[in-house]
């Protein structure tokens, strides 16, 4: 099970960082993501992380999120720095399988937590 925290609000430029805890010790998954989903939009993959310590970001983030893990406390973060109101969103982190640098369907998911940003 995959618990988020850490959200909330914020003015624009400012940060949050959200967690996102597995239980089940060890939890390992090959990827680790971060996504976002604005109601009645399709979800947006902001970052992943994979278990080679390759990473990949959405364009809209790029510079500004870093996603991070800490195995020993089975916990996945996303520093959020330089917010804007189109960060504005249900944040969602996620797992899956995968190997040689590549990520399967992610099937494991957590229940969100919002972050809003206002201007």
């Amino acid at each position: 099970q995959l618990v988020e925290s850490g959200g909330g609000s914020v003015q624009a430029g400012g940060s949050l960082r959200l967690s996102c805890t597995a239980s089940g010790f060890p939890y390992i998954r090959y990827c680790m993501g971060w996504f976002r989903q604005v109601p009645g939009k399709e979800r947006e993959v902001v970052a992943t992380a994979d278990i080679d310590d390759g990473s990949t970001y959405g364009d809209s983030v790029k510079g500004r999120f870093t996603i991070s893990q800490d195995n020993a406390k089975n916990t996945l973060y996303l520093q959020m720095n330089s917010l804007k109101p189109e960060d504005t969103a249900m944040y969602y982190c996620a797992a899956a399988n995968g190997k040689g640098g590549s990520c399967y369907t992610y099937n494991d998911w957590g229940q969100g937590t919002q972050v809003t940003v206002s201007s």
